[in-house]
């Protein structure tokens, strides 16, 4: 099944017509795995979660049921800088604390791009490649294509650390062409002829003075949207990377950015009928008395619901033509998974874009038209994905889907989610990414595992902080909407820490549920190996994974891999000269990273003193 068929699955309904809105009974949900009268007990609020130091853990064997397994405890000491880094030599050690030195000067980092300009015109371009190789590039990227990165892979490999392999080429535009090449690419012919014609959010339209996607941002890669033509090439160049990641190991990832897949205007448009869905179930759920409770906590009764959709205005023969004939309300009852399963077939890719006005209940277009060209660069985003997927299947990698903006992550999440239910059916194979920084993270996450165990699909989830607080931020606070950011670093923390032991019980329960921890958190790490260790889950079930950068914690990746657990590092490669703007935000990032914490590179002294008392000069790891 193509993309564009995929989006049948999500919503018939014709313009300004309701009545015509249909129910599949393919998408209808089941409740008979996760009744909703169990769901409370599965919904457990977390005032907070304290960090704790990691306690031994239970290693089990591999068994059909290895949870009544009991083993020898292991103990994972982060502060054995011997096993930490066995596998660097001592030159790389040096490397490492240079490199990390020179991050945290800040007159370095400010300037690191005019600097590095001004090194390739004094050194040329042969000595200033030789120059970086030695320090910044050889310590944050494998190398410059898929051949000269194997090296380094089985290197780690053989130390118990994977790899997610990423592409990391990225244009180096000025901020006014950045500008325009998001205004173009996410006002649509309709909002260009007639502006202001639409009622739009604004958190969902382009606003010129964040076009430049890239500012406050250090740890994400930015795509802006030129033509179809390179959209193609840079799936070209994910569907390499998958190939190369096949190559490279038996049990691989590879990310994947949505904006580089497509226009954007899709995802922003898409984004703002998903988020208005939601809203105005979240309206129906308060005429309930049910506004304070969670997401999935909202269960409301279908005899009220109709009720107040006949308030709104909404005819009888509509109301009932939703829920009558169908699965979808044979409890008596309607909850916000059951009420997203509205969105169901289409032919046309654009009556997605369709919106429940809050004051009659009628579905309203978002826009009023759309070209034929508008629907057709829809329509070869979805396939550009189905294509990915299908490619990570072939060749045994698994694919994750890094997160973007809030404006764009709703569209994201839902075509993650959909690629989840058509290939996640035997094993994980697509992972969505949850920002852990954003207020509603507990409620995408929940969801989305609500449904996976509803449908029986694999969930997988990458677990992360978040790479856009201060541009979030500013963008909200100066066009004028709700911050969706937590209060401060603590509140992201404890979200972080929830979500967590949240997808972790799920595991504990099923063993269909799947997450990585990406983090440089320490103790994050610990945590996690905390509640592991509580739940009696295995290393070797393969359920729960780490991820740090390359060049970063080796501390935490290495001893964890070399104790049998999953980790991986996240393996950037590319030519020097265009990675440029990837080790730019790594020097800024290490930046804050070194000044908070002097942890790492008290440790990689420790460990090169050690070597040298002991006499090891010219210690090279053996593997």
């Amino acid at each position: 099944m193509s993309y564009t068929k995929f989006v049948a699955s999500l919503i018939r309904a014709n313009l300004g017509n309701i009545n015509k809105i249909r129910i599949s009974p393919s998408t209808c949900r089941s409740t008979v795995a996760s009744p909703k009268s169990t769901q409370e007990e599965k919904v457990q609020q977390m005032d907070g979660c304290t960090v704790v130091q990691a306690e031994p853990l239970e290693l089990i064997s591999q068994t059909k049921d290895a949870r009544k397994v009991h083993l020898d405890r292991i103990n994972i000491d982060f502060d054995n800088t011997e096993e930490a880094y066995k596998s660097k030599g001592n030159i790389e050690l040096l490397r490492s604390l240079l490199v990390f030195h020179l991050c945290a000067v800040d007159v370095l980092v400010d300037k690191n791009k005019e600097l590095m300009e001004l090194t390739k015109k004094l050194l040329g371009q042969r000595l200033f490649e030789k120059l970086m190789k030695m320090t910044f590039y050889g310590q944050f990227v494998a190398g410059e294509d898929h051949n000269s990165i194997k090296p380094l892979i089985h290197k780690n490999q053989s130390f118990g650390v994977g790899a997610v392999l990423d592409y990391s080429v990225e244009e180096d535009l000025t901020q006014e062409e950045a500008e325009k090449k998001e205004m173009d690419s996410c006002v649509s012919e309709a909002e260009k002829e007639s502006p202001g014609a639409d009622h739009r959010e604004k958190k969902y339209k382009a606003h010129r003075q964040f076009g430049d996607r890239r500012g406050g941002v250090i740890s994400a890669r930015t795509y802006f949207y030129a033509d179809e033509a390179k959209c193609d090439n840079q799936m070209e160049t994910f569907i390499n990377c998958i190939k190369a990641s096949g190559g490279a190991s038996t049990d691989g990832f590879s990310a994947i950015k949505m904006t580089a897949l497509g226009r954007p205007q899709f995802l922003l448009q898409f984004s703002e009928v998903l988020v208005k869905w939601r809203q105005f179930f979240h309206f129906l759920a308060e005429q309930q008395g049910k506004s304070d409770m969670s997401a999935l906590e909202k269960i409301l009764e279908l005899e009220q619901l109709k009720e107040n959709l006949a308030q709104l205005g909404v005819e009888a023969k509509d109301i009932e033509s939703w829920f009558t004939g169908e699965q979808l309300g044979s409890s008596g009852t309607i909850d916000l998974l059951d009420w997203n399963s509205l969105m169901n077939d289409t032919t046309k890719i654009s009556n997605l874009l369709m919106v429940p006005n809050l004051e009659t209940g009628q579905l309203e277009p978002l826009l009023n038209k759309f070209t034929a060209e508008e629907e057709s660069q829809m329509k070869r985003m979805l396939q550009r994905v189905d294509i990915l997927a299908k490619h990570a299947v072939e060749n045994g990698v698994r694919l994750m889907v890094d997160a973007e903006q809030t404006y764009f992550q709703p569209a994201i999440s839902r075509l993650t989610l959909e690629m989840q239910r058509k290939f996640n059916r035997e094993k994980p194979v697509i992972f969505n990414t949850y920002q852990c920084y954003l207020k509603e993270a507990y409620d995408n996450v929940t969801l989305d595992v609500e449904l996976s165990r509803r449908e029986g699909w694999y969930f997988g989830a990458k677990l992360v902080r978040g790479a856009y607080m201060y541009q979030e931020r500013a963008r909200a606070e100066e066009i004028g909407y709700e911050d969706p950011i937590n209060p401060d670093y603590e509140a992201t923390n404890r979200m972080y820490h929830k979500c967590l032991e949240y997808v972790l019980e799920e595991i504990e329960h099923n063993r269909k549920a799947n997450v990585m921890v990406a983090t440089h958190n320490e103790d994050t790490v610990k945590f996690t190996l905390q509640k592991m260790n509580e739940m009696n889950l295995s290393p070797i079930e393969n359920k729960v994974y780490f991820g740090q950068l390359l060049g970063m914690c080796d501390q935490i990746s290495f001893p964890l891999g070399q104790a049998g657990f999953p980790v991986y590092k996240y393996v950037p490669y590319g030519p020097v000269n265009e990675v440029i703007p990837y080790l730019s935000r790594r020097a800024q990032e290490n930046r804050g990273f070194m000044k908070g914490s002097q942890r790492e590179r008290s440790l990689l002294w420790k460990e090169l003193r050690r070597r040298l008392v002991g006499g090891q000069v010219f210690y090279k790891p053996v593997y």
